[in-house]
Formats: structure tokens, sequence, C-alpha cells
């Protein structure tokens, strides 16, 4: 059965008055006037039926269940403020739950983390990679990246990166498989990773009807995929944001300049309340962030013309030539 419990007001005037041994001074801790902590103790004795102070001409004392309930009292809200006090700190601080598909969390995500690890130690970030559109109604995320068309009236949405695809390969399977025009694509590996539509829009757009898409190896993960063309495994249909690491890191190439403009992009998504929480809006901003600086560094990283693609290989053939005919130091 539950216990009606007295009114808060009053309980926190006779621990007070209690504590300073006076309803004044209680009265300025708690800044109301001196009537009214008198009133709302007067009413928690009424409440409880039980006198709680003796009232003499020369001051107030406990009674002996006055004495009995202060400590638990004291207790009780020092208890209520540290709590708190810990549940403002967690809105800016503490634990925070971002979700994200896999194929962003391995290939654009992961390898940012440490800078914001160093930005904000005081957050603890949590990574919830899954293929699933999170219910923020039932499980506990903070926020999301979604891939879409940003329509999703029930949440708070703002663009995180338009995104262009576009073929890429490793500089080695570029300079061996001499690729220089889209039409050499007929004679190379391709690697597929879901519908071959883009490939099939990027085809027609630089003018190579009716190569074999039927063909080459497929995985279900966009990031293996990308990962099997840094291995040299062949040419990959890709999106800006999914390779705009190795292309900075010179892991992948862009062969031809040609790229076309994805329908969709990446969206921050989040219930109105949470984008208002402190901490949320930190990793909001620091997200947005990294997005615009990987455009401004991005641009057109990775193109390989064949004008830059033959001085390269001129340049590493006058340093075979000159190795070859160097006669100082030791030969195997």
């Amino acid at each position: 059965m539950t216990v009606k419990l007295p009114s808060l007001n009053g309980l926190r005037a006779f621990e007070a008055s209690a504590r300073q041994e006076s309803f004044a001074r209680a009265a300025m801790e708690l800044g109301v006037t001196q009537g009214a902590v008198s009133h709302q103790i007067k009413t928690l004795e009424a409440q409880l039926g039980i006198a709680l102070f003796h009232r003499r001409a020369q001051g107030v004392s406990l009674t002996e269940a006055g004495r009995f309930y202060l400590p638990i009292l004291t207790r009780a809200f020092e208890g209520i403020e540290t709590a708190t006090q810990e549940l403002r700190r967690r809105e800016t601080a503490g634990p925070l739950t971002l979700s994200v598909s896999p194929n962003f969390a391995a290939k654009w995500l992961v390898h940012r983390l440490g800078q914001f690890a160093t930005e904000r130690p005081d957050i603890d970030l949590r990574i919830q990679a899954t293929l699933a559109h999170v219910d923020f109604g039932r499980e506990d995320v903070d926020l999301a990246v979604r891939h879409g068309d940003g329509n999703w009236p029930e949440l708070a949405v703002e663009r995180l990166a338009t995104e262009e695809f576009f073929p890429v390969c490793s500089p080695r399977f570029l300079s061996d498989s001499k690729i220089n025009v889209p039409e050499d694509l007929r004679r190379v590996a391709i690697l597929h990773h879901g519908p071959r539509e883009d490939w099939q829009r990027w085809l027609k757009s630089a003018g190579v009807p009716g190569l074999d898409l039927s063909r080459g190896m497929e995985f279900n993960q966009a990031s293996v995929a990308i990962d099997a063309a840094v291995d040299g495994q062949g040419v990959v249909m890709a999106r800006t944001a999914l390779v705009a690491w190795d292309l900075l890191a010179g892991r992948l190439v862009r062969p031809f300049a040609t790229a076309l403009r994805c329908p969709y992009a990446y969206w921050i998504v989040g219930p109105v309340a949470a984008l208002r929480r402190p901490k949320v809006v930190a990793l909001k901003a620091w997200l947005i962030d990294e997005a615009l600086a990987c455009r401004q560094s991005g641009g057109r990283v990775g193109l390989d013309d064949a004008a830059t693609r033959e001085a390269a290989l001129r340049f590493i053939a006058s340093l075979v030539d000159e190795a070859s005919h160097d006669t100082t130091g030791d030969h195997p």
C-alpha cells in the first residue's frame, strides 16, 4: 500500500529549521518569510499528527520525534541534491550513444574518434553500428546518423554530408592494369556491393555502354568491397564519405574525374528534445565540423589523370635506370 507523503515544502522547512535550530535562520536559507516557515511546519505536524518542536518564549527545540526525523530527512535531501547534480552533469558529460550504419562506422567515423576523445574526454561515446533505424522511443540512443532522403518528420534532421559516387582502386592496381580511359574498365576486375544502378549510371555518363556488370566479386557491405579495392582486388564504385579517408591517405585513387551526385545524403537525426542537451549539441557540432573538413580537403583528392600517371611512371623509370647504372655501394 502506498503511504501518502507529507508536503515537500513542509519537510524542507522542518529540516532547515531543525538543523539551524531557528525558524528565522531557516527562513533566510530557504528565501521565504519566518511566518511561512512556521506555517509549513505546523501543516507538517498536522499531517503527521506528531509534534516536532517544543515552542517556548526563548526559542524552539526538537521533540524526541523531531530528533529521530532530522538525520533521516537530512540524508534524504543530501541524496536528492547529489542525484540532481549527477543528472545535470550527465547532460554535459558521461555516456552518449550514437547509432550509425556499419559502413559509416568503419569507413568514416572510426578513424576520427580519437580526435573527439581528445577534445571531449568527459564524454564517454558509445557507438551502435546497425543497419536498422533506431527507435528513439524504445532504445537508449541519443543521436543517429542515417543515409537517406532526410524525410523523418517525427525527428529533428540536419544534413551532414551530400555525396558523389565514382570508381576507385588502389594505386598499384591502377598502374598494373594500365587503366587510362573508362573503356579500359572492360578488361579489369570489377567489385560490387548492392545493386548495380550506380555503375550503370556512371558508365552511361562516361560513355561506356554495354559493360558486363554480372561479372566480378560481390560483397554485402560497401566497407568490405572498399577494403578489397584497397588490397588491389579491382575497381569499386564508391561514395564520397566512405572512401574519403582512403583517398586522403593515398590507399585509393580515382582513375577518372567523372563523378555523379548521389540521390541520398547522410543526415544527423534525433528527438527534438535530445538535440538541446549540451553533450548532444557538442557531438552534433563535432560531426558537422568533421564533415566540413572532409569536404574542404576532399574535392578532387585521389584524381589520377593520364598525364600525371605517365609523368610518375617516367620518374620511377628514371630512378630504376639510374640505379641500374650506379656502381657505388654494395650489391647482392
